[in-house]
């Protein structure tokens, strides 16, 4: 089996994994030898799909500040943010937009030249950066030309990582599939950064790209690391019917109206002061409400739709401010937003939790680091408000990647490679997996749990429902180990790395389910119809998921509060 070894490995290669590897190369003059691991091509990762803005204080003088994105962001977590972490995120958050300004992001501008920012739900102030609605993209186009200017890192594209090898309590390696190749390899280094994403696609009606299933945070599960708040999966109220492509929060930041099939703004009645930028658990919540009690329109396969109203922002701010939408909705169904409404429901968009990892982006093994959406800083809490997730990625790509400089200035030699594990593997791989032959189809048993997912486990839950979810993931689990794979080539086997997604997707919906029926309450985007008030007595506090001989076991620790008690959230 060949071994290759690079001083710093990351998993992932969206806005967090690109804007570490910057930071790493600036910090070291170019000398860190860095290996860029990505199961797309490296400029395909789903940070490009970002699109309304990206959250930070850049202007103090006209009435924004510190302390109110930070009062923002504690009050859009129901509470459950670490106040520290959220404090050093919103005085970092303005030095990254800067930097992209310096390293070529082509911002909007304002009148007067300076960056435009538009409003977000949950935000005081009008605090998203943009760069029309396609921001995530001309983010991630700045960092990789930045970071070819250093010429240190090797790229491993369209590889797919099976497992995270921990020998004496210290990273090792990962063992990777090579698609184009077949070949099976570990990759070793002195440090790791997983930055590989969120797990979006345990869901039917989802906004993510169909590659996003959760890899980084299962291997890390497998390999022993804590899941902190998984139970908290963001629905965005925004997504296309019937693909559930996203509608930026961008259009309601500009204007935008939601109605119901009365034609009513519905949301007057939930969130008077805040109406449609309200944030994104209350709206999706008052979106629910409205299709349940038969306020909606007839949609395709049981997905009855609401409308989002552009039609009196004009032609020209539209096609300024919001091209991408545009041409999303006149390409996939049909309808131009300058004249006619968009379908809408909620969807599910985000996750909150992740992989523990401390305030410096530290998870509990010593030389793994964790950032971006598969990391759980404590940042979001309950309920992640827009345009905190693209900065979030640069802050903690930024901190991460310095903290991994100084780390390498330690002279550390690579950890021994427990060669066992890893022939093991390869076994359990290609021996294993790819020859099985049963009865079961990988496809089928994929489509039923994200079904499943969308029905136990959506923007209303009960304790009855998510346990019905965990003993239909328990059934399909036993399935899956009777599954044939028909290609059992090893060249770009497709049918195999979904299968590995798969196998992925049922270990964290079994845990995602598992600390939701846990929590009996109802708090950011958990919403129990059961349980429908905030307990601050029993649940003020994180979730920490464990694997314990392949189920999960649940331990829980105390929320850092420094400046704001828990309050009811009205807007």
């Amino acid at each position: 089996m060949q071994q290759i070894s690079h001083d710093v490995i990351i998993l992932g290669t969206g806005l967090a994994g690109l804007r570490a590897a910057v930071e790493i190369s600036i910090r070291t003059r170019g000398t860190a030898d860095i290996g860029m691991v990505s199961k797309v091509q490296i400029m395909r990762s789903h940070s490009v799909c970002a699109e309304g803005g990206t959250g930070a204080v850049m202007r103090p003088e006209e009435g924004d500040s510190f302390e109110l994105h930070a009062w923002d962001t504690v009050k859009g977590s129901d509470f459950l943010a670490d106040q520290d972490v959220v404090d050093r995120f919103v005085h970092q958050s303005p030095d990254e937009i800067r930097l992209l300004e310096h390293w070529g992001c082509p911002w909007s501008r304002r009148e007067d030249g300076r960056i435009m920012q538009r409003p977000f739900g949950g935000h005081s102030f009008p605090r998203a950066c943009m760069a029309a609605d396609k921001t995530g993209f001309f983010e991630m186009q700045a960092l990789y030309d930045t970071l070819v200017k250093h010429n240190n890192f090797k790229r491993y594209d369209e590889c797919f990582a099976t497992a995270l090898l921990v020998e004496g309590g210290r990273f090792a390696g990962l063992t990777l599939y090579d698609l184009p190749t077949g070949e099976f390899y570990v990759l070793r280094g002195k440090t790791l950064l997983i930055a590989s994403g969120g797990l979006g696609n345990l869901y039917g009606f989802t906004t993510y790209s169909q590659t996003v299933t959760g890899d980084g945070q299962a291997i890390a599960y497998r390999a022993g690391l804590p899941l902190e708040d998984p139970e908290f999966l963001q629905f965005h109220p925004t997504g296309l019917v019937p693909s559930g492509i996203l509608i930026t929060e961008g259009c309601r930041g500009e204007g935008g109206y939601l109605r119901n099939n009365k034609g009513q703004r519905f949301m007057e009645k939930i969130a008077p002061k805040m109406m449609e930028l309200a944030p994104r658990d209350i709206i999706s919540r008052a979106e629910m409400t409205e299709l349940l009690e038969g306020r909606g329109f007839p949609g395709p396969d049981g997905l009855d739709f609401l409308h989002l109203d552009l039609t009196h922002l004009g032609a020209e701010r539209i096609n300024k401010r919001l091209p991408l939408i545009r041409e999303v909705c006149l390409k996939f169904v049909g309808i131009d937003p300058i004249t006619q409404p968009i379908p809408i429901r909620p969807v599910a968009h985000y996750s909150m939790g992740g992989i523990e990892a401390d305030i410096d982006g530290r998870t509990q093994v010593e030389n793994i680091w964790a950032a971006g959406e598969v990391a759980c800083h404590s940042m979001h809490g309950a309920n992640r408000l827009g345009c905190n997730s693209t900065a979030e990625c640069l802050v903690w790509g930024g901190i991460t990647g310095g903290e991994i400089a100084k780390y390498l200035g330690q002279a550390l030699k690579l950890t021994d490679m427990p060669e066992a594990q890893a022939r093991e593997e390869e076994k359990r791989v290609f021996d294993g997996l790819l020859q099985r032959n049963g009865d079961e189809n990988p496809a089928h048993i994929r489509r039923e749990l994200r079904a499943l997912m969308d029905k136990h486990a959506g923007v209303y839950r009960t304790g009855q429902s998510m346990q019905q979810g965990l003993d239909k993931i328990a059934e399909l689990k036993r399935r899956f180990r009777c599954i044939s794979i028909q290609d059992k080539s090893r060249i770009y086997n497709s049918n195999l790395m979904q299968a590995l997604e798969t196998e992925n997707m049922l270990e964290l919906a079994e845990v995602l389910l598992f600390a939701g029926l846990a929590r009996q309450e109802s708090r950011g985007a958990h919403a129990r119809t059961d349980c429908p008030s905030r307990d601050d007595d029993k649940f003020l506090r994180h979730s920490m998921v464990y694997s314990s001989g392949g189920t999960p076991r649940l331990e829980y620790k105390p929320v850092t509060i420094t400046n704001w008690k828990p309050v009811e959230r009205k807007y």
